[in-house]
C-alpha cells in the first residue's frame, strides 16, 4: 500500500497542468465551465460560418438568406464575447487545442 506522501508525489499538481487544460477547482468551477462551454460554442459558430460561406459561394443562398445568416452569426459572436466578459474571460481564453488540427483561434 502506498503512503500518502508517495501518492501526493505521483498526482498532478495544478502548477503542472498544461496551460491549454481547463483547471476546474471549487473556487473557479463557474469560470472553467464557462470557458469550456463558450469555447465549444465558438467552435460551432466557426463551423457554421464556414458552411455559410461555402453555400454563399456555391450560389445556393438568396441575398436575403445571406443577409440573415450574416446578421445571426455576428449576433452570436457578440453574445459569445459578452458572456465571456461576464465570466472574466477574454476571447483568447476560449481558444481550444484541437490536437492535430491545431488551435481553434488563430494566434495573434
Amino acid at each position: 500500500m502506498k503512503k500518502p506522501a508517495e501518492i501526493e508525489s505521483q498526482s498532478p499538481h495544478p502548477q503542472n497542468v498544461p496551460e491549454s487544460r481547463i483547471d476546474c477547482t471549487p473556487e473557479n468551477i463557474e469560470q472553467g465551465l464557462a470557458k469550456l462551454v463558450l469555447g465549444l460554442i465558438e467552435l460551432l459558430r466557426q463551423v457554421l460560418e464556414r458552411q455559410a460561406i461555402r453555400r454563399m459561394e456555391g450560389g445556393s443562398l438568396s441575398e436575403n438568406q445571406v443577409e440573415n445568416m450574416g446578421e445571426a452569426l455576428m449576433k452570436l459572436e457578440a453574445k459569445i464575447h459578452e458572456l465571456a466578459a461576464n465570466f472574466g474571460l477574454t476571447p483568447a481564453d476560449l481558444n481550444l487545442d484541437l490536437g492535430p488540427l491545431g488551435n481553434l483561434l488563430d494566434k495573434e
